[in-house]
């Protein structure tokens, strides 16, 4: 791969998507945004870890040289700092690349790396983000980077934000944002990255999801929030491994956006149903940390690995049949995303960690190198919600009604393991390999034969649109 700062002149010579230049795309998108000339178009990152900081590379390397029409910045808390081992491996990686270490040079930047190796220097997160080095994925140097560590200073004026945070941290941050969008006139548009949910129990069992907890924390109305998944990993995304993603949310910004995202190895497509989608982004995480589980404790057996892929897939779908009146249409993305995710995201890896005892669950789910494991929040979301009886279904052998997550056994095996604690994560095979658990066909006949539909579990009643 060439060096990162050639990507803005090969795009500018070359264009992309639907045979439109990036300055025609950009124009494009300025128009429908109503910007002046001289008034650049603000993309705004907010959270560093490493989906959000790539995809903001991946902005600043497209549109970046247009720099009287488009500005991109990101957003990081600051004052992190980064460790000895770290600012040793990442020495390492910048003295492999000739093209980092040449920028770097060109910069004056690289004697605090010589300094950070040698334990004479403290290196801090936000700092090596503006020489392109995202904390979570020091192994994948990126682009230069603008980076603000003040909130306020950062969104104010934005146009577009990108959420790159966890999940469990959009509500307190975007809370904190909405005090200062209040004066704002015009609403930005937002397009987060976020893929895990909570639950709500009150009055009814319902998932949230984070472009909820944005419109609720902000007052944007929800079809200026968009939300972007897909079955990808964001160091190869960068490194320009051919890649694709769906954007989702109302008509008004999801066409145009997918248009101006798209590259040639990163191919957008576009769809209506946000708040599934979004869902779905998160069921993936759950069932990925026990592939991690299994995949460890049975060194890797294929067989072991197949047995647990067919029977946490028949759960996925059995949840889809409580979720969506149409759940067929969800199958391929959902299984291609928990396909990539069980072969190389981050939740995978954590289940391993866990198995092999390289992890414990009291270091709790920020894990240094690879940020928030949100499959962790997002088993306890799915079981609390399927656990409550006002969903409940009934039981094909027993013959009475039941809470739906009686039907999810690696599910329940999960949160005993991960939220409770009670079990070890060896037990996550003793839930596979139990000889009464149903054929996974049998589960996947049971929710395309009953009536499973529950509406109110996201949020709206029988018969409504989707947003």
């Amino acid at each position: 791969m060439g060096g990162a700062e050639d990507a803005p002149r090969a795009a500018a010579a070359n264009g992309h998507g639907n045979g439109a230049t990036v300055e025609e795309k950009l124009d494009e998108l300025r128009r429908l945004l109503g910007k002046a000339d001289g008034d650049p178009l603000r993309i705004v990152g907010v959270g560093a870890g490493a989906w959000g900081s790539v995809f903001c590379a991946l902005m600043q390397d497209a549109y970046g040289h247009l720099r009287d029409k488009v500005q991109v910045r990101i957003w990081r808390r600051p004052g992190r700092a980064v460790d000895r081992a770290t600012a040793e491996h990442l020495f390492e990686v910048i003295n492999a690349r000739e093209d980092v270490l040449r920028r770097l040079i060109r910069r004056c930047a690289y004697l605090k790396y010589v300094e950070g190796r040698l334990g004479d220097r403290t290196l801090y997160a936000d700092e090596i983000l503006r020489d392109g080095f995202c904390l979570n994925m020091i192994d994948t140097p990126l682009c230069p980077l603008k980076v603000v560590t003040n909130l306020q200073e950062a969104v104010w004026d934005a146009d577009i934000v990108i959420n790159g945070l966890p999940s469990t941290d959009t509500r307190e941050v975007f809370g904190e944002i909405g005090r200062y969008w209040k004066e704002r006139i015009t609403a930005p548009i937002i397009l987060s990255l976020a893929k895990g949910i909570e639950a709500s129990l009150d009055p009814l069992p319902r998932i949230i999801t984070p472009t909820q907890m944005i419109s609720n924390a902000t007052g944007v109305p929800l079809e200026n929030i968009l939300y972007l998944g897909g079955p990808n990993i964001a160091s190869e995304i960068y490194n320009k491994e051919y890649a694709n993603a769906r954007i989702c949310g109302a008509d008004k910004w999801r066409k145009p956006l997918a248009k101006f995202l798209r590259q040639p190895h990163f191919i957008v497509w576009d769809n209506s149903d946000l708040i599934t989608h979004e869902v779905m982004g998160g069921l993936k995480n759950v069932y990925a940390i026990g592939a991690g589980m299994v995949a460890a404790l049975t060194n890797e057996s294929a067989t072991s690995k197949s047995v647990y892929f067919a029977l946490c897939t028949s759960e996925m779908i059995y949840i889809t049949h409580l979720l969506e009146e149409e759940p067929e249409k969800l199958a391929g993305p959902l299984l291609a995303d928990t396909y990539v995710t069980l072969l190389k995201g981050r939740n995978a890896w954590y289940g391993q960690k866990l198995a092999k005892g390289e992890l414990t669950l009291e270091m709790g789910d920020s894990i240094k190198g690879k940020g928030t494991i949100q499959g962790v929040s997002a088993v306890d979301a799915f079981y609390e919600l399927l656990s409550q009886d006002s969903l409940s279904v009934m039981h094909p052998e027993a013959n009475r009604s039941v809470a739906p997550v009686e039907m999810c056994p690696i599910l329940k095996a999960l949160y005993k393991i991960l939220i409770k604690r009670e079990l070890p994560p060896n037990s996550i095979l003793q839930a596979i390999r139990d000889e009464t658990m149903y054929d996974p066909r049998e589960r996947i006949e049971m929710a395309q034969g009953h009536s499973l539909y529950r509406p109110s579990l996201l949020g709206q009643p029988k018969g409504d649109a989707k947003a």
